[in-house]
């Protein structure tokens, strides 16, 4: 039986994936791919500023609503998703969290690796998870490592747009359209009730992409998502 391709998404928070990567998530799941996000946290800190205003708010408490907001949105977009629990404001990552990692990939052989961008002045656990992500990739390449397992290729990573780009030395490199899914991806964002503020944001955002598309193509696209490689395009074909 053959198995279907896969895709990786490293969020630092449990809701990054939604904002930046839903698209494309529900895209390739819809195309038929097996799409996994893992979360090294649940944002539980800094990302949850409406339940922490709830009188006799827990850290458990907070936990499990990101988690099952999270859980809730991934369905929705059609994908897998794991918790690693590693902390927020700040997110430290040991070692043995980074092999979990690196066998993760190893386990999974994705065709592609969305990320956080490697830089970012308003949330060191951004830059933090995509360095994570990277190094874990890196790992999953090493023969030493695990040596009874094969190695990892070399799938492409894509970084996807931080919530102010020119802030973070990110430039759109890739423009994803996502016109098709765009509906999936809103519904799952609005479950995100921690950040509500965040809805009609990363709309304008999906919609400027998506102009942006437009003029770089001859198609009218709607919604895009936008990326940036981190490394070259190998090809044999430049149309």
């Amino acid at each position: 039986m053959e198995t279907s391709k896969q895709g990786l998404v490293v969020s630092a928070h449990s809701a990054d994936f939604v904002w930046r990567a839903g698209g494309a998530i529900a895209l390739y799941a819809k195309r038929g791919w097996t799409m996994t996000v893992v979360c090294l946290s649940f944002g539980e800190r800094g990302e949850s500023a409406k339940l922490w205003k709830q009188p006799g708010m827990t850290m458990a408490r907070v936990k499990e609503d990101r988690r099952r907001e999270a859980e809730r949105a991934a369905e929705i977009l059609g994908a897998n998703i794991r918790f690693m629990d590693l902390g927020d404001y700040p997110l430290r990552v040991s070692d043995e969290a980074l092999f979990q990692l690196a066998d993760i990939y190893r386990e999974l052989r994705p065709e592609f690796v969305l990320t956080h961008s490697q830089r970012d002045p308003y949330n060191f656990d951004h830059p933090l998870a995509t360095h994570v992500a990277q190094e874990a990739r890196v790992i999953a390449q090493a023969h030493g490592h695990e040596p009874d397992t094969p190695v990892l290729g070399a799938p492409p990573v894509f970084l996807f747009e931080p919530h102010q780009p020119e802030q973070c030395e990110w430039k759109p490199q890739v423009l994803l359209d996502i016109s098709e899914v765009w509906e999936k991806k809103r519904q799952a964002f609005e479950l995100m009730a921690a950040q509500e503020h965040l809805w009609e944001y990363y709309t304008r955002v999906a919609l400027q992409r998506g102009a942006q598309a437009s003029r770089n193509s001859d198609r009218k696209i709607r919604y895009a998502e936008a990326y940036q490689r981190v490394f070259p395009q190998v090809t044999e074909e430049l149309a």
